[in-house]
């Protein structure tokens, strides 16, 4: 796996950070807003470089897929938000649909 792939996962991780504590985000709490505006510019950023390499609709794609799978998980076992069969279900589409833009990525 490449850099820009390495990258792109780093991005999607942070956005998941950003995404998770947004919703508490501009509660008065300066540590978790400046934790927040920190990881959504470095999840920007890494997202920049690694479209540097990798097609710009798999690389947003697997970005954005990233963040909504790890934030939903996050909201069902952090905020208990539910956990419903359907939800479950709506996840995994979203990882097949990962895995399969990175297959058909070509090589990066």
């Amino acid at each position: 796996m490449s850099n820009a792939w390495w990258m792109l996962l780093g991005a999607g991780a942070l956005e998941i950070v950003w995404a998770s504590l947004f919703k508490r985000a501009f509660e008065n709490d300066h540590v978790i807003t400046a934790i927040t505006l920190t990881a959504m510019i470095a999840s920007f950023s890494l997202l920049a470089d690694a479209m540097k390499e990798i097609p710009i609709g798999t690389a947003y794609a697997v970005w954005t897929g990233i963040g909504a799978v790890g934030a939903a998980i996050v909201g069902m076992i952090i905020y208990k938000e539910p956990a419903t069969f359907a939800r479950i279900l709506c996840i995994v589409l979203i990882v097949a649909g990962i895995a399969g833009l990175k297959l058909t990525a070509g090589r990066a």
